[in-house]
Parts: C-alpha cells; structure tokens; sequence
C-alpha cells in the first residue's frame, strides 16, 4: 500500500518487501526467544511455545537472516543504508529491554517505540527510493502509526486482563486500563477523521481508498477494546488485532 501510494515513475525494488517481512519476522522472534530466558517471565502461550521450540527458533532465525543479507545484495544503495540505521536502533532496543530489570521506567517506552520502529520500517523503506514525499503520504503513514500505537496499547491492556499472575510491567499498568482507554478512543477518532479528512481533500482513488481501509483497521481495534470478554476468549484478540494488518491487501 505504501507502495502504490507513490506515483513515482521509477518502481520500488521488488526486494524491499521480501527483506522488510524477513526483518520483521528475525526481530519478533528474537525478542521473543530472549524473553524466555528471564526467570521473570509470565508463562503464556506463545512464551510457552518459544520456550519449547527454541533451538528450532534460533536455526530458523538464522536461516532467514541469511536469506535477508541475500537479497539484500539487490537492495538500492539508499535502502541499505536506512535499514542499517534502523536495525542498529532495533538491536539496541531488544538488547535495552533484554538486560533491563522487570520494572525499569525505560520498558514504558515499549508501545511507542515499536509502533514507531515499525512504522519507519513499512514507509522508511519505500521514502528513501523517492526524490519526495507528498503530504498525503505523511499523512497515511501518520495514522499508520497511530493504528500500531492502538493495537500495541490494546495488546497490553487486554495482557493485563487475562493475567491471573503480577502483570508485565507496560503502559497498561502504569497509567491503568481506565485512562489507556480513553487514549484508544481518541486514536480512533483521529485515524477516522483523518481518513475521511484525505477523502475529501485530494482526488487520487487509491489515496482515498487506503485512507479509509486505515479507518476500518482503527474502527476494528476498537470494536475489541468495547468487547474485551468476547475477544479474550482464546486469544482472539490476537489473531484479529494483528489481523488486521492484513487488510491494506484488500485495496491493492
């Protein structure tokens, strides 16, 4: 989507998605596998299943690492560098919340900071393969952003919920489920206003289209935080919250 929201002439390198997915996937898992070495560490499902499969994990980590520095031979001057930069800012990250106690001020910054990182990482890849950048585009990657703030923030209040055990240290619990929510509405109403703001502002289809897709991304997050009982129940919250990154998809 970020893709098509540019008219360049020049396309954008066919390996950039590939590397990005592969990136996405080493730096989720990583963080995960490291997780679980801390005593500390809540017993969840997925905790559990990075625990047990470990040695399987890390083989399987290390072959996509290869197959990423593998393409990235084809990768434009421009990409690797900015990629660079962002995964030495993502290393530093999973290295920071790795060594740091349970309860360190620093893990509040979790949420926004990967909301951000992967955010950088969707749209970063595609702007530095362009001369420019519309204001459209600043936009659409703005309430991008804000959507992965939402599911990140949505995420922690519902871990909060299910936990019968002290729960994970995060935005959740520091600001409490009460005032999370109400930050929630107001990305809602933000990514919502700001669809229909691109809509009626500009005339590229396809701008229009993704700025509503976005709308419907937000709006289906917040149909979970309204109905958390429903939604806990076997970690639908999960598979639909996360799901919902699948949508752009429908508008290409």
């Amino acid at each position: 989507m970020a893709v098509r929201l540019s008219d360049a002439v020049v396309p954008v390198h066919w390996a950039t998605t590939w590397v990005l997915a592969l990136v996405v996937f080493i730096i989720y898992t990583v963080d995960r596998l490291l997780d679980v070495r801390k005593p500390d560490m809540l017993p969840t499902a997925r905790h559990t299943f990075h625990r047990r499969h470990a040695p399987v994990l890390w083989r399987v980590v290390a072959g996509a690492a290869g197959l990423a520095l593998l393409l990235a031979i084809w990768l434009p001057g421009s990409v690797i560098k900015f990629g660079l930069v962002l995964g030495v800012l993502c290393a530093a990250y999973v290295a920071m919340v790795f060594r740091l106690p349970a309860r360190h001020p620093a893990l509040l910054a979790k949420e926004p900071l990967v909301a951000l990182f992967f955010t950088a990482g969707v749209w970063g890849s595609v702007w530095v393969q362009r001369p420019s950048v519309s204001a459209v585009e600043w936009a659409q990657a703005l309430m991008f952003l804000a959507i992965a703030f939402q599911n990140l923030l949505l995420f922690s209040v519902l871990e909060l919920q299910e936990q019968l055990t002290v729960p994970q240290f995060s935005l959740a619990t520091y600001w409490g489920p009460l005032l999370c929510d109400q930050l929630m509405r107001w990305l809602t109403f933000l990514v919502v206003g700001s669809s229909f703001f691109v809509c009626f502002t500009v005339t590229d289809r396809f701008a229009q289209r993704s700025a509503l897709i976005q709308a419907i991304m937000s709006l289906v997050l917040y149909v979970i935080q309204r109905h958390p009982a429903y939604f806990l129940k076997n970690e639908r919250y999960r598979w639909i919250g996360d799901g919902v990154f699948w949508l752009p998809a429908l508008v290409l």
